[in-house]
């Protein structure tokens, strides 16, 4: 008996399909969208989605009309909720949202959609398209209450994914300092138990968030919000899911019950453009501890500053210290065409970056190969630069700090090793 129950466990496990990692980028945008590259195609996203090594993108952008009939072109195959282009690129229906309205006072909210299918991503489009415009952006704007956005679109189809976009950054966002709230109960109601992941935004990251109890229950999420396609922006931050199979209903439950959701890839949040206080047309940057003690006034101009991200996080924050992540990963990285072009020196699109990067890219799969897992022996022989090698190597270590800080708009300063980037 033993013996046949052991020849069966083999067999199960022979049989068995393997959960493997993906990393997903569900927050892009189109060429449709304000203050994106016109280049910002299907075949251009799927082509440096490959060369980054993401496994799956969000189509952004589902709302606009033209953007809509090049997914319905393109995306010519779907199973389970994924749609594939004629090469077997995925995507997953995905749009931004921008709220502004009045609850208590004014506010503004953007939200990250995702739809179990295209039919259901053109009821929700028809949705939108009974509050306002939806040809003008490709991130539209509606005076609808976020709350009352929820309720509706779980109305057209529960198994929709509303995500808080950017959920700290000071001006579109759930708990940004110009116009947010001081939790999810605030903004969604009683809509908020509806609500499973917050996008962490480049300013903050999984140890600021896990300051917060309130939120310890919901995933943090994080995606690129690109505005282009180039392998700096795509996939700048990310998440890694573990699924046997990449199907819509596996991606929310893994968001929704925690099943599969192995972490993130993240910036160094300080790198961030909304991190600390301060006032780009003062050149003036303070610490949030600093702007507790005197205030939020900027001392150059005397205008208020914009109140960054880890000082809206310590305003909300009920644990005073931070706690090492417990049931989410966090990989910290910076893209490598942004690792080269601090070495160099040099524009990060020059020539001589381009040279660089493709030479270390020979060495691995993707980009993302390249900067977690090739030995350094190898990524050695790809190149003579040896300061590229032992930065990509010291920012796998954690060997790399932010001075200064990035704020109001400003990104911060890379300090690899003991050598600071310009």
């Amino acid at each position: 008996m033993k013996e046949n129950i052991t020849r069966r466990e083999k067999t199960i496990k022979k049989h068995s399909i393997p959960v493997k990692k993906h990393i997903v980028d569900l927050h892009i945008h189109s060429k449709y969208a304000q203050a994106c590259s016109k280049d910002l195609t299907i075949e251009n996203l799927e082509k440096w989605a490959k060369i980054k090594g993401i496994d799956l993108l969000g189509t952004g952008d589902f709302t606009h009309p033209e953007w809509t009939k090049e997914l319905d072109e393109q995306l010519v195959k779907e199973k389970n909720g994924i749609y594939y282009t004629v090469t077997g690129m995925p995507f997953i229906y995905q749009t931004e949202v921008s709220l502004i309205y009045t609850q208590d006072r004014g506010r503004r909210v953007h939200l990250l959609i995702l739809a179990p299918s295209r039919e259901v991503a053109k009821k929700v489009t028809a949705y939108f398209g009974m509050h306002g415009r939806l040809d003008y952006d490709g991130r539209p704007i509606f005076s609808i209450p976020a709350w009352k956005v929820v309720q509706d679109l779980r109305a057209i189809n529960d198994m929709i994914e509303i995500i808080p976009a950017h959920a700290w950054t000071p001006w579109f966002s759930v708990f940004g300092s110009k116009s947010g709230f001081k939790s999810l109960k605030e903004c969604f109601l009683e809509e908020s138990e509806h609500i499973h992941a917050i996008e962490t935004g480049i300013s903050s990251d999984i140890l600021m968030n896990e300051r917060v109890s309130k939120l310890d229950t919901i995933r943090k999420v994080s995606f690129s919000d690109a505005h282009s396609y180039w392998p700096w922006r795509l996939g700048r931050e990310a998440t890694i899911l573990e699924l046997k199979e990449i199907s819509y209903n596996n991606i929310i439950n893994a968001l929704r019950t925690g099943e599969g959701f192995y972490g993130t890839i993240e910036v160094d949040p300080a790198y961030g453009k909304y991190h600390y206080d301060g006032h780009r047309a003062c050149n003036f940057e303070q610490d949030p501890a600093i702007t507790k003690e005197k205030g939020k006034t900027c001392p150059v101009c005397k205008k208020e500053m914009t109140i960054g991200v880890q000082y809206r996080v310590n305003e909300l924050a009920d644990k005073t210290e931070q706690k090492k992540t417990r049931l989410q990963k966090e990989i910290k990285l910076l893209p490598l065409s942004e690792i080269i072009a601090m070495v160099l020196g040099k524009g990060i699109a020059t020539k001589s970056v381009w040279e660089e990067y493709w030479k270390i890219m020979k060495a691995g799969k993707n980009e993302f190969d390249i900067l977690m897992n090739v030995t350094k022996e190898k990524l050695l022989r790809a190149t003579q630069n040896k300061a590229i090698i032992e930065s990509i190597m010291a920012i796998r270590e954690g060997n790399i700090t932010i001075d200064p800080p990035g704020y109001d708009g400003v990104y911060g300063k890379p300090v690899i090793g003991e050598k600071k980037f310009a």
